[in-house]
């Protein structure tokens, strides 16, 4: 299977803090690639430093055949990298509307066939659309912060903790709409949900110390209880 982005041994620093230490990872075609560790293991950073908002100083990123290791966040933009980051990061005093415009990009060309995507996948942001984002709960700002990845014809998007402070029911509602994005665009998405990550993802990489330490399947994760307990603690 064809593999959209490749990480071959990228480390990355935070100011003096060494915190990626070699991360390997192919993400395929289609579907949806998740990173499982414990917290603080460089997930966060892993996703950071493939959009380009960390810079690596060693190793190679590999979007789609081409080396963009030293590319900044808006040219991986550019050639087609959505982003939804942990904090969701949305404008409050924009409006549903107005939010997605301005992410949308200028030469895209078909913003309406998009945003009929979109509200189609998410009722609330129809409902909303006029409203401020401020009005909307932990959940719908979520959905909206998903949606700005996807106003744009994104070949990759990465998708850091959507389930982070999110309610049960809501968490459902959310697996659900990812298992159809994913049917629409690639996914390498970071879970701590365990039940989350397992409802989405395809194929998993674990993190440790800034390092992945071991790949494996869905059917894999799910059968075999030494890989939980190793990696995971459960």
């Amino acid at each position: 299977m064809d593999n959209i982005l490749e990480m071959n041994q990228v480390e990355t620093y935070i100011g003096q803090y060494h915190i990626l230490f070699g991360i390997d990872l192919k993400v395929r075609k289609g579907g949806a690639t998740v990173l499982l560790g414990r917290n603080g293991g460089g997930k966060t950073t892993t996703l950071d430093t493939i959009i380009g908002l960390r810079k690596p100083s060693a190793g190679t990123i590999i979007l789609d055949g081409e080396d963009v290791t030293k590319l900044p966040a808006y040219e991986m933009a550019r050639k087609g990298v959505g982003y939804v980051p942990e904090d969701r990061d949305i404008f409050s005093d924009l409006t549903i509307e107005e939010n997605l415009l301005i992410t949308a990009r200028k030469n895209g060309g078909n913003y309406q066939e998009r945003l009929d995507m979109v509200l189609s996948l998410f009722p609330d942001m129809k409902k909303y659309f006029k409203k401020k984002a401020r009005v909307l709960s932990g959940g719908q700002a979520q959905m909206l912060s998903i949606s700005r990845a996807l106003i744009n014809d994104n070949k990759l998007i990465l998708v850091d903790e959507p389930s982070k402070g999110l309610a049960p029911l809501i968490i459902a509602e959310l697996m659900e709409k990812m298992n159809e994005i994913k049917q629409e665009t690639t996914i390498l998405l970071v879970e701590q949900n365990y039940e989350m990550a397992t409802a989405v993802g395809d194929y998993f990489y674990f993190v440790e110390d800034g390092k992945t330490v071991f790949e494996c399947t869905k059917e894999v994760l799910l059968q075999d209880e030494s890989v939980k307990q190793k990696y995971l603690g459960v």
